[in-house]
């Protein structure tokens, strides 16, 4: 199968900020008497909102903003630990070099996406959805099918990059190719994946003249 762009999730997929997600939504349930590990269980792929919104079912859309807003600051502040996923540097230098249109599609806001993208180093995509560009959050496609929009192709001709299962689904709702990285085991349609790696560096592009590329791992 041939393909023509790039759609990569954020954190967990080029950016591992797992230490600094564990620390925000930790301080998060403490704030309001949850369970980290029920919070931590809830939220990975989603838009903070979203997962607010969940558990804080009952309360009015002002409380809920202001937690928001807390938490977003937290988490745009505490970079410690944040680095890149092994092996995309290199595959997205390897796709600037061969002219191979990319995007970022995160569920991330502004601030937390950007400051995660600084921590880590990688190069600023031609396209970069966060959560101010979308209405339906994961694992609605509705993120993925944008950034394909953006970048001009049908999201049929790219290859979604994801880490979580409700990325997973929305890449696989969207009609893309996915690519599960360091997916759980009992990820639901783990088994419609084209692909599953541990990290980025098994991944191999070859680009065609025509300018779209093959896709494999070498696992």
């Amino acid at each position: 199968m041939k393909y023509r762009g790039f759609l990569f999730d954020l954190d967990g997929t080029l950016v591992d900020s797992l230490p600094a997600v564990i620390r925000a939504w930790s301080l998060w349930g403490e704030r309001q008497g949850i369970a980290a590990e029920e919070v931590l269980n809830f939220i990975h792929g989603k838009p903070a909102i979203n997962s607010l919104r969940h558990f804080m079912a009952g309360q009015s859309e002002e409380a809920i903003q202001a937690e928001f807003l807390w938490l977003e600051r937290l988490e745009a502040e505490d970079t410690q630990g944040v680095q890149a996923i092994p092996g995309a540097k290199a595959l997205l230098a390897t796709l600037n070099e061969l002219q191979i249109p990319w995007a970022i599609v995160t569920s991330g806001s502004i601030p937390v996406a950007h400051a995660r993208h600084k921590a880590a180093g990688l190069p600023m995509p031609e396209v970069f959805i966060t959560a101010e560009n979308i209405k339906l959050g994961k694992p609605n496609p509705e993120p993925y099918l944008l950034g394909a929009e953006r970048l001009g192709l049908p999201a049929a001709e790219c290859v979604v990059v994801e880490d979580a299962p409700a990325g997973i689904i929305a890449g696989l709702e969207a009609r893309s190719a996915v690519v599960a990285v360091n997916a759980p085991t009992d990820a639901p349609r783990l088994n419609e994946v084209t692909w599953q790696v541990k990290t980025l560096e098994p991944l191999v592009v070859s680009r065609a003249e025509n300018g779209t590329f093959t896709l494999s791992a070498h696992i």
